[in-house]
């Protein structure tokens, strides 16, 4: 065999073997997920934005809630009696919030228990799906984040204090325009957030939530832990099915050079005071 022969060999395995693993992995995927199914007697949808990896270049692309997704979800639940109970599976950043809220809205008219299971962080638009379930699980660690909507680069509730900081006539056209998106913007989002919270708590205390979560108190990535959203009042639970970290870890993030964090994946029990792998977990 030839260099050049050798060259466009490696350029096939190149581009062939990262999409067979890739279908080892879906594989693996839909296994565990028909097998959760089967356990918990629920149709199981998962919504996990990772930053990927695009063919055999590695170019990484990351991932928010879009229209697609909306489209996907919503196909799913109309898949589903309406009686079954559904369980999703939520890791996101955020993302439009007209994706965000027709899944939310699709939740919320599903007759049959939703329950929603954040192991890790559910932000922004991750966060208005979840308050339209009936039920949120998470990791003890795992947080959601505030609602505020967001114009371009600026929070729109920052866009709104240039009006109330300065003087009408040394404001420009454009920053006027863009307060009353933002006016309009965060109602609306107030509105939607107070529909799905009135379906689970009294209307009064849900407005009050929804001001919360929309007004802008916080940065956009502020992390609400468990304790808070439990202090709000949110029906919110701790404690994840093993089989949930177990499917994480079948949407790994692409591989770099060297790994950000490593350690011996097993879980720990001790022996005189020094950590060993723990026998009775494999």
């Amino acid at each position: 065999m030839d260099l050049l022969s050798l060259i466009w060999l490696f350029f096939l395995l190149s581009a062939f073997l990262p999409m067979l693993h890739q279908k080892k992995i879906q594989g693996a995927r839909l296994h565990l997920i028909r097998s959760i199914e089967k356990k918990r007697g629920a149709r199981l949808i998962t919504l996990i934005h990772r930053q990927e990896a695009l063919s055999f270049l590695g170019i990484p692309l990351s991932r928010y809630i879009n229209i697609e997704d909306s489209e996907q979800l919503l196909r799913a639940i109309r898949l589903t009696p309406d009686d079954m109970p559904i369980d999703l599976v939520l890791h996101t950043p955020g993302g439009l919030v007209l994706a965000a809220e027709q899944i939310a809205h699709a939740i919320l008219k599903h007759r049959g228990k939703v329950t929603v299971f954040v192991p890790h962080y559910a932000m922004s638009g991750g966060t208005l799906i979840a308050l339209a379930a009936d039920e949120i699980v998470m990791d003890e660690n795992a947080v959601l984040g505030p609602v505020d909507p967001q114009l371009g680069q600026y929070p729109a509730a920052s866009i709104l204090q240039v009006l109330a900081q300065k003087p009408i006539e040394k404001i420009d056209d454009h920053t006027v325009i863009l307060a009353d998106m933002a006016r309009k913007a965060m109602k609306q989002v107030r509105e939607s957030i107070t529909r799905l919270l009135a379906e689970k708590i009294d209307r009064a205390r849900a407005e009050e939530l929804a001001a919360i979560l929309s007004e802008g108190r916080w940065t956009h990535d502020y992390p609400i832990t468990v304790e808070e959203l439990v202090e709000m009042g949110l029906p919110v639970k701790v404690g994840l099915p093993r089989e949930i970290y177990q499917l994480m870890e079948l949407y790994p993030q692409p591989a770099g050079r060297r790994p950000s964090v490593q350690y011996v994946p097993l879980p720990y029990g001790r022996e005189d005071g020094v950590p060993v792998p723990s026998k009775g977990n494999k």
